[in-house]
């Protein structure tokens, strides 16, 4: 072999060697996510406060920093979508929940929808979870 002919092969080789030594990433789905309720009963009154929890559904560990940019609660699963109620954003106490103050001004089913950017994936999460508001 020509010494040019051997570097080229010999870099070839190296560049081999290095991607099959290389670490793999395994890369998520928007699909992998989700919201959970941590509380799915709470009492009619105002100040109440939600929380739920953002998991990887592969892994089950939570998922801290999501950003959320859209949310609504109504009693849409009674038939009474146009019935919505203020929602506020509050501090988190541990990672991966998000919290929310509301007014739950009467008994019933309330509907929470959500929207998020999941921090490095692709795609929107949208979830809808139902909450129950007793005397």
């Amino acid at each position: 072999m020509k010494p040019s002919a051997l570097a080229r092969t010999v870099a070839v080789a190296l560049i081999g060697l290095s991607l099959a030594a290389a670490p793999r990433f395994a890369f998520a789905d928007i699909e992998d996510y989700e919201f959970q309720v941590v509380e799915p009963t709470v009492q009619v009154g105002s100040d109440k406060i939600v929380t739920v929890r953002l998991i990887n559904k592969k892994t089950g560990k939570p998922v801290p920093d999501a950003v959320i940019f859209a949310s609504r609660l109504d009693m849409a699963p009674d038939g009474m979508q146009e019935m919505a109620t203020k929602l506020a954003s509050v501090p988190g106490t541990e990672p991966g929940g998000y919290r929310f103050k509301a007014d739950f001004s009467m008994a019933g089913r309330w509907q929470l929808s959500l929207g998020a950017k999941v921090q490095g994936e692709s795609g929107t999460l949208a979830t809808k979870l139902v909450i129950t508001a007793q005397k």
